[in-house]
């Protein structure tokens, strides 16, 4: 009996820890007035250099992501959605794919995404970090604001309804 107490409170006591410690480590909501423009440029699928800039003006959805990455690929499906459904309000999703063209190239042959998938391989996982990913988490997604500002930073998958309450704020300026 007395086994099983220390058990129960020692599995109780990793859970809160391991919450507090997942609290302290989340990565907050970043003021607008405290980061510049981004200045990103990497090609896209099809070996086109593109650049940040071409958006430049509407909210930014950039999302780092794999083909490897079972959270990455679930969300695609659902930023397709909503990248048609909020094209109409100013909108621009943009996937950064932390790897080759190939298997990229390979997964938008079966799965078609209307918005650019750009790669930037390696250099993508620097690129995360330096932009407040430091666990390394993929996905990892950013909203930039209209005037070209990270306002939001999400390790891990994105739902769509966090995503839209962060975009309704956007809307309303």
């Amino acid at each position: 009996m007395n086994q099983n107490l220390i058990l129960i409170f020692a599995a109780l006591l990793a859970f809160v820890g391991g919450m507090y410690f997942k609290q302290k480590n989340a990565l907050p909501d970043i003021q607008v007035e405290n980061h510049p423009a981004l200045d990103i440029s990497f090609p896209d699928h099809l070996g086109k250099q593109r650049h940040i800039s071409e958006w430049q003006g509407k909210i930014q959805i950039i999302n780092f992501w794999a083909t490897w990455c079972p959270p990455c690929l679930k969300e695609i499906p659902e930023f397709v959605k909503l990248q048609t459904k909020l094209a109409d309000q100013n909108v621009q999703f943009i996937g950064i794919a932390i790897e080759s063209a190939e298997p990229v190239q390979a997964y938008l042959a079966k799965n078609p995404v209307n918005y650019p998938m750009l790669i930037a391989g390696d250099s993508g996982i620097n690129l995360t970090q330096q932009l407040g990913n430091m666990v390394g988490a993929i996905p990892f997604t950013v909203i930039i604001n209209s005037k070209g500002q990270m306002i939001y930073r999400h390790p891990g998958e994105l739902k769509p309804e966090v995503l839209l309450e962060k975009l309704e704020s956007l809307f309303q300026r």
